[in-house]
């Protein structure tokens, strides 16, 4: 079996900036199982498969170790190969996902997409947080990833944590953030249990921090960024209960994966 593979930089202005992803367009779904060693051998924080479903596509997002609920750069990516590469005329995508319905729009040079609002709650400050970090947030919430609020711009930049006592922590990842003088506010995301170190741009978590940051700031656009090694500016709004997120995508790569299944 060949399938086409396109590697997309999600959340870049050029190549080698924001976060890498690898897409899949399908005919139909593949055994799970080789959906997730195909991710396992790309080796990218996210690989995203798609099939055709009615009037959109169906999305699913695996990263080196599981399947995901939501991703936000993968989205991005597998949107600018449909419009990109594969030339899809209508100005808006659906992606039928394990999320709910999720969009893509062409905004100018941008693409946006509309996710659900992914508001986060008090959440008492586990132990393994503070060893991680060596310091203690000023708040400590939950959705899907806990998010650490620091109330210093430059730890948030350059902490280096411990993974081993982020591991035993039950969530899907991690956020650190705090407000910033050049943005609106910055942030930093790990998933150690997820096979990902540090994520270099998530778009998922700023369903999460958006909804945090209007309530703290007491505004709903925002400019902000992921101060990963990589890094990338992302531009988001909070309408209601979704999240509008803006980002440009490049292409990398294009190729065939050859294999038998």
């Amino acid at each position: 079996m060949k399938i086409n593979v396109y590697q997309v930089d999600a959340f870049a202005n050029k190549p080698f900036e924001g976060n890498p992803a690898a897409i899949c367009p399908l005919a139909e779904w593949l055994p799970e199982q080789t959906m997730q060693a195909l991710a396992a051998e790309n080796n990218l924080s996210e690989t995203a498969f798609f099939v055709p479903e009615g009037d959109g596509f169906a999305l699913r997002w695996f990263t080196p170790a599981t399947e995901v609920d939501l991703c936000g750069h993968a989205t991005l990516a597998a949107a600018y190969v449909l419009f990109e590469e594969l030339d899809y005329q209508a100005e808006e995508i659906r992606f039928s996902t394990r999320s709910g319905t999720l969009s893509v729009s062409r905004n100018g040079d941008f693409l946006r997409m509309d996710f659900p609002a992914q508001p986060p709650i008090p959440f008492e400050l586990p132990v393994q947080l503070v060893e991680a970090f060596g310091a203690t947030p000023e708040a400590c919430l939950k959705f899907a990833d806990i998010v650490a609020v620091f109330s210093s711009e430059q730890l948030v930049r350059t902490v280096d944590p411990n993974m081993l006592p982020l591991a035993q922590l039950d969530c899907r990842g991690i956020i650190i953030t705090a407000e910033s003088t050049e943005y609106d506010f910055i942030a930093r995301w790990f998933g150690p249990r997820t096979g990902i170190v540090e994520d270099p741009v998530t778009g998922s978590a700023f369903t999460q921090l958006v909804p945090y940051w209007a309530t703290r700031l007491g505004k709903t656009t925002f400019r902000a960024k992921q101060v990963s090694e990589r890094g990338g500016e992302v531009t988001c709004e909070l309408v209601g209960d979704r999240v509008l997120i803006w980002g440009k995508a490049v292409l990398f790569m294009r190729g065939v994966i050859d294999i038998d299944i």
